[in-house]
């Protein structure tokens, strides 16, 4: 008895620990894209090995630089500010698959004045 309880549990380990589940290390590296709506331009984020996230939006419409910095969760989700003090939000889901590696999500920033938001799109590099 004590034999197939343990041939069970072991069973139930292989299963539970599935290799198709992504862990932080799946999203580390440089992820980049584009982004529109009421500004439109190009950002680069790095994803650290904490899941501390930092990188830039380039405004095609004003030429100016806005920092990014955040979080990424084990399954992907992006938290992140926009500008310096941080005016703004960079949100979205990073994907992680055996055929790609996208994100995309929304943006808002307050600065400069009115305020504009829009959405995102990107891959890992």
């Amino acid at each position: 008895m004590k034999k197939l309880f343990l041939l069970l549990l072991t069973a139930f380990l292989f299963i539970g620990c599935s290799s198709d589940d992504e862990t932080i290390y799946d999203y580390v590296g440089t992820w980049s894209g584009t982004f529109e709506g009421g500004d439109n331009g190009v950002w680069n984020i790095v994803v650290d090995n904490t899941g501390k996230v930092t990188g830039t939006m380039h405004s095609n419409t004003t030429t100016d630089n806005y920092s990014i910095s955040g979080s990424l969760s084990n399954s992907g989700d992006l938290n992140g500010t926009v500008g310096l003090p941080a005016k703004g939000e960079f949100k979205g889901k990073l994907n992680i698959d055996k055929t790609n590696k996208k994100g995309n999500g929304s943006w808002s920033n307050s600065l400069p004045t009115p305020a504009q938001y829009g959405t995102w799109k990107g891959e890992k590099k």
